[in-house]
């Protein structure tokens, strides 16, 4: 990292970082190129190892990279505001964000309903007793992705040094 200054390395810090964010950009190799796709996710933390959840159909270019490679990349970000520092003539934009790498592991039908119920469902006060056509589950692919390593950046407002 280049800006060490910006790094956040504790990592309850980088999990109050994680639970402000909404959508995870989850990076997926395809040919000479990266494919980029942003998702909802919800996560788990035990003895500080972080595993995301994603969701969707069974079937497209996502379901297809997956399968395929069982590895990806990832990015979070929580941008705060944009601003002129006229006592430097520089403009910075205020921000946390956080990228790693993951393993990817597509769960059963029993690991499925219990991820999307017990863990995606209780992210949002607004989707906890939400009862969902449970149909759907079996045209539902959940993948679980174990972080391999992760990285924090931050320039909030209140320690900007530009």
């Amino acid at each position: 990292m280049r800006r060490k200054d910006r790094e956040i390395t504790d990592f309850q810090e980088m999990l109050n970082i994680l639970k402000q964010c909404d959508i995870l950009r989850l990076g997926l190799a395809d040919g000479n190129f990266p494919y980029i796709v942003p998702v909802n996710f919800a996560y788990t933390v035990e003895n500080q190892q972080v595993k995301f959840y994603i969701h969707g159909a069974m079937s497209g270019r996502k379901y297809q990279l997956m399968q395929k490679q069982k590895q990806c990349s990832f990015e979070l970000d929580l941008p705060l505001k944009i601003a002129c520092l006229p006592e430097t003539k520089s403009i910075t934009m205020y921000y946390h964000s956080i990228m790693g790498t993951a393993k990817i592991r597509f769960l059963s039908d029993s690991e499925k309903q219990l991820a999307l119920e017990q863990i995606f469902l209780n992210r949002y006060d607004e989707t906890r007793n939400f009862d969902y056509h449970k149909t759907a589950l079996e045209r539902t692919a959940v993948a679980e992705l174990t972080v391999l390593n992760w990285t924090a950046k931050s320039n909030p407002p209140e320690t900007n040094t530009n």
